[in-house]
């Protein structure tokens, strides 16, 4: 059982790496190849995958759907800008570092980490000719910004699925998620950025990002941007700590809804609709247009998610589950290292970290439901911090920072990727003092 399922995750790596498949096609076949070799019953196998793929895809498609809307919303606005903006400008050129990595954590929270450089480098190429600074010192704060927040914070499609798959407290994930993401950002950003821009002076000049010029006017203020881009936060915290705000139930019940992922998220994007759409001047056809153009991408993310599910499923239904879970007890593995072990591993092979976390979520998942004492939310945040490591060759947000920054390939390793190495063990390191404690 436990040869079969090393080779059924071999299949996934080997498919995403060497035989350039989608990882959902990849996904796809090593569920099968799991299902069918550890003697699941024909009639058993397709449902087997159907109810995977039911029991992540109903609770995630909607908020996937509307995170993503909200992000184009922020990006068509420029809302984004405006808060780099107002950071570099409260924080002054000495404390660059510190502004652009504050600028990319919170530009980070609800747009995919493409959209987030896409917004964020402009201004970071901008700078670098202004300032003459090394640009690494001034881009990889707000890249290591970006990618913590993708890696762990929610409402991120990765960290979203694996609260689904183990059954946590998102709220909880979200409070404990910030606790591990602000200093792991700051040591891989600012604090790395200042040494290693000494020790890598890049030949080439940075990519030039034609963006279309906005009349500032027309930009939301920063305040404004900051509270459309927080709200789902501030109504997630809300619904998580209902009991603790009010002592009325019917009150309590009205915090919970409205604190749920799907309807903090609906509410979010109407007020940007309304704040960052109808109030700038977009019409109501525009404003379809951004929602159309913002869903289209997401399909590919939405099916690698439910095949993870199904993978999940396979696993508890060939029973492969019980057999690695009494394993796991016998030899003693904390779950959490488990699942950042795991992580490491299909991130490094395959170079996605989205793939990464739901995988090795899946294969952890069924293995903690036996056991007791587990911290789901730690969990969560240990597998997310996992699917960071090592970004190199196989990842597409390698070649973006290399390409976009005029790095070299050697430049690159030795900045993106040991950066994320460093977000990825510093997380960890935070979830396991963390984990002493609560």
């Amino acid at each position: 059982m436990l040869i079969i399922t090393v080779l059924s995750i071999v299949l996934v790596i080997l498919g995403v790496s060497l035989f350039k498949w989608h990882a959902f096609i990849s996904l796809t076949v090593a569920s099968l190849f799991l299902a069918i070799f550890s003697g699941m019953s024909w009639d058993k196998i397709v449902l087997g995958y159907e109810t995977g793929v039911g029991g992540v895809m109903g609770h995630l498609v909607g908020i996937l759907a509307l995170g993503t809307i909200l992000g184009k919303m922020l990006a068509e606005s420029g809302g984004g800008t405006s808060i780099a903006n107002y950071f570099i400008k409260i924080f002054g050129p000495k404390m660059l570092p510190w502004a652009m990595f504050i600028s990319g954590f919170v530009v980070g929270i609800p747009v995919f980490f493409e959209v987030g450089i896409l917004i964020l480098l402009p201004l970071v190429i901008s700078i670098h000719h202004a300032s003459k600074k090394n640009i690494l010192l001034i881009a990889l704060p707000a890249i290591a910004g970006l990618s913590i927040v993708h890696g762990v914070i929610p409402p991120h499609p990765g960290a979203i699925a694996a609260i689904s798959i183990y059954g946590a407290n998102l709220g909880t994930v979200l409070f404990y998620g910030l606790i591990v993401a602000i200093p792991s950002g700051i040591i891989a950003g600012p604090l790395f950025a200042q040494w290693i821009h000494k020790r890598v002076i890049p030949v080439n000049e940075p990519k030039l990002i034609e963006v279309e010029e906005k009349d500032p006017a027309t930009i939301p203020g920063p305040g404004l941007s900051s509270f459309v881009i927080l709200l789902p936060v501030i109504l997630l915290l809300f619904g998580s700590f209902a009991s603790f705000l009010t002592k009325n139930a019917a009150v309590q019940h009205v915090f919970t809804f409205i604190g749920s992922p799907l309807v903090a998220l609906l509410i979010s994007v109407f007020v940007a609709y309304i704040l960052l759409g109808f109030r700038l001047g977009n019409t109501k056809d525009q404003i379809r247009k951004f929602t159309e153009d913002s869903i289209l991408p997401v399909g590919s993310i939405i099916i690698i998610i439910g095949a993870g599910g199904a993978f999940k499923q396979i696993l508890i239904d060939s029973g492969v589950a019980d057999v690695i879970s009494r394993m796991a007890i016998h030899l003693s593995l904390s779950p959490l290292i488990l699942a950042f072990v795991i992580a490491v591993l299909i991130r490094v092979a395959t170079g996605s970290a989205t793939v990464a976390l739901t995988t090795a979520a899946g294969i952890v998942a069924p293995i903690v439901s036996h056991m007791t004492g587990v911290n789901l939310e730690l969990l969560v945040i240990a597998t997310g911090a996992g699917s960071l490591f090592a970004s190199h060759v196989n990842d597409a947000g390698f070649w973006m920072v290399k390409e976009y920054l005029g790095l070299s390939l050697k430049e690159t390793f030795k900045t993106w990727t040991v950066l994320e190495s460093i977000l990825s063990v510093v997380a960890f390191g935070m979830v396991l003092i963390l984990n002493v404690f609560v």
